[in-house]
């Protein structure tokens, strides 16, 4: 199977989501040359939070992407918990334009969780990521992301059972270092801290013969 990574988009819901739950893999890429964009949908602001508060988190976000060496990121700034509500219309038409714009042929979107953000920009990817025209995405991946991923309930929701992984023996590091940019977002002893996320790297790769790895979701790969 010859799959082209090249051109990889990640949509990521909030600030941190993309490091989280893929970061390992962005940076293996961006080691490859691939052009990789980023798409952060939105993140703590009015009227639920503080402005304030979303520039810290944003600013400690381009810090971890440049460790991971991604060169466009684009930030909808739109505030959490309220994407499927007055401002699905304008997330969805925004995420068109750059999918549009880009051309990716790999898509990395978040799996339906327990996050009603996260349920939300699934779905609008979906719709935005359908092989209706000749330059869709070849290449589409469900990414877990600790803290709300693993919260569905059992049988009767979904539930994340990776089927594509990515070895980041080399990029575990990287990753950790991107992660730590987040200082207003990890704790320790809870799912979103430097050992949770490095305990499940560890166990992902347990699963495939390597120290460290990212597991996804395979949605659909046209080769």
């Amino acid at each position: 199977m010859n799959l082209d990574l090249k051109k990889t988009l990640v949509i990521a819901p909030h600030l941190d989501d993309e490091t989280i739950a893929l970061g390992g893999t962005i940076k293996k890429l961006s080691k490859t040359k691939a052009q990789i964009n980023v798409i952060i949908v939105g993140g703590h602001l009015p009227p639920l939070y503080k402005k304030k508060d979303y520039q810290i988190t944003k600013n400690e976000s381009k810090k971890a992407l440049r460790i991971l060496g991604v060169k466009k990121v684009y930030y909808l700034d739109i505030p959490a918990l309220e994407f499927h509500k007055k401002y699905y219309n304008t997330m969805n038409s925004k995420i068109n334009a750059l999918i549009n714009d880009f051309n990716p042929t790999t898509v990395f979107i978040p799996f339906p969780d327990r996050h009603i953000d996260h349920r939300t920009v699934f779905d609008c990817a979906m719709v935005n990521t359908r092989p209706n025209n000749k330059n869709h995405p070849k290449l589409v991946l469900s990414y877990e992301t600790l803290s709300e991923t693993h919260w569905n309930a059992p049988y009767i929701e979904p539930n994340f059972n990776p089927d594509f992984f990515v070895n980041i023996d080399t990029t575990i590091k990287d990753k950790i270092e991107a992660l730590n940019c987040y200082q207003s977002q990890i704790k320790d002893n809870q799912s979103r801290s430097l050992q949770a996320v490095q305990a499940l790297a560890r166990f992902r790769g347990s699963q495939n013969g390597c120290k460290y790895a990212e597991g996804f979701k395979l949605i659909r790969a046209i080769v």
